[in-house]
């Protein structure tokens, strides 16, 4: 088994596409839009299935804005310098919500941005 994607519910599908490829890299994958059941799916990544799990933008139409929840956490990338990677995210108008800097209790250095939508993303600093 392997995870193939992870779908988050966006507000407005366009921004979310443009966060996540002009903010933080990813290419745009495909698309498929289903009006009869009025929604739109954006596959965004690093990579395309099977090699690279993906991100999968859902637009269901006429919802702007979805509560978080408790439950979920955050998504996690790797970054071989962290700092530079804030500097870029915010360069192209992305929110760095927490700095660069070691996790609390141990030494991996970690940062979090926040997408369009609310959602954390974690950047984990692993030299390649």
């Amino acid at each position: 088994m392997r995870i193939l994607h992870t779908m988050l519910r966006v507000g407005d599908l366009q921004r979310s596409i443009d966060f996540y490829t002009r903010v933080l890299g990813m290419k745009m994958l495909r698309i498929n839009d289903n009006p009869e059941y009025k929604y739109t799916l954006a596959f965004v990544g690093y990579g395309e299935n099977p090699d690279h799990a993906e991100l999968e933008l859902t637009y269901n139409y006429g919802v702007t804005h979805y509560e978080m929840g408790t439950a979920f956490g955050h998504l996690a990338l790797s970054v071989d310098d962290i700092y530079r990677a804030c500097e870029a995210v915010k360069a192209n108008g992305g929110l760095v919500s927490r700095e660069p800097g070691p996790v609390k209790g141990g030494t991996t250095v970690i940062a979090f941005i926040t997408d369009p939508d609310g959602y954390k993303i974690e950047l984990i600093e692993r030299k390649f």
